[in-house]
């Protein structure tokens, strides 16, 4: 005879696999009694699943939407898939910050049985996705192992690349992920240096945890941190642009992390954005899709012109109509 845990287990998959069951359906494929079929419906409702049931000798049990998430039973093949839906999610972007991805993802792979949690890493081990511009690949293995380390709140030891590709390592007390829409950033206490500091995850070769817990005292704004100190990269060169929009706006279309911005009146934001050419920056004006003005410098105004009046003529401007 199996447990009741089980029992209750077997019977969820079984509502999930039809739209309706009748409780003398459910006693059969169980090989228990009707009764035991409707003290286990309600046991399962008690624990938050919405089991909805129609009354009579033809009536049946049916699994219907809740008002919060009950325990999933999956499948190999749907874990698997639901893990790979998530790695990809975190990965690409598409959910804007991603750390409710990273987290699903973190949780799941924790249950995930050995023969699943195998071949996830055989699938990471063999896609490669195609980097973002002026991006880097990072591992989903590195990105989830820096979720776990901020998860468990103890010491790590971190194996460092710069850019400038000179190794270190070095003891950090984990804090958060930080995803700004273009790459992840790793924030926690450098120990030897006593500051926090942010690390680019793709520059992460290993993190190992150390067993010492630690309470961080005073944590800083993660986001604000990270967007601090993007905006302090030291640029080629740098261009002022005014958009025709107030501060809110202007913050949509250039990020806190692209540029620094300043209200220009009410209506109008006036905005300086680093890059390594004036090619590079007028490529990325042109991109935003607003009406701008470029304030300085001149080689870049006149990138932005060439750009345009090319594009303008590749699509046919300035000729006569038949």
């Amino acid at each position: 005879m199996i447990s009741t845990s089980a029992r209750l287990l077997r019977l969820v998959s079984l509502l999930s696999t039809r739209p309706a069951w009748t409780c003398h359906e459910l006693a059969e494929r169980m090989a228990v009694t009707g009764r035991t079929v409707r003290r286990d419906v309600a046991r399962l409702r008690e624990l938050g699943y919405c089991i909805e049931s129609d009354p009579g000798p033809w009536g049946g049990y049916r699994l219907g939407g809740g008002n919060r998430v009950p325990p999933l039973i999956l499948d190999d093949e749907e874990a698997l898939a639901v893990a790979v839906a998530l790695r990809e999610a975190a990965l690409s972007g598409v959910l804007g910050s991603d750390q409710a991805a990273v987290s699903a993802l973190l949780k799941l792979r924790q249950v995930l049985p050995p023969r699943i949690a195998n071949r996830l890493g055989e699938m990471d081990a063999t896609f490669v996705h195609t980097p973002r511009p002026e991006g880097r690949q990072i591992s989903p293995g590195v990105l989830l192992e820096l979720a776990a380390a901020c998860r468990r709140g103890e010491r790590a030891r971190l194996s460092y690349r710069d850019h400038a590709g000179k190794a270190s390592v070095r003891d950090v007390d984990p804090y958060r992920l930080v995803h700004t829409g273009l790459r992840w950033y790793f924030v926690a206490r450098d120990v030897a240096r006593d500051q926090w500091r942010t690390f680019r995850a793709d520059r992460v070769v290993q993190v190992q945890p150390t067993g010492q817990p630690v309470e961080l005292v005073d944590p800083p704004d993660p986001a604000l941190l990270v967007s601090r100190g993007i905006a302090g990269v030291v640029y080629p060169l740098y261009g002022r642009v005014r958009l025709p929009h107030p501060m809110d706006q202007a913050l949509r279309l250039v990020p806190p992390t692209i540029g620094t911005h300043h209200p220009d009146g009410p209506d109008a934001t006036i905005v300086e954005i680093g890059a390594n050419d004036a090619e590079q920056l007028a490529q990325y004006l042109l991109g935003l899709g607003t009406p701008l003005r470029v304030l300085s410098p001149d080689d870049v105004r006149e990138a932005l012109l060439r750009r345009t009046r090319e594009l303008f003529e590749d699509n046919g401007g300035g000729r006569s109509s038949q």
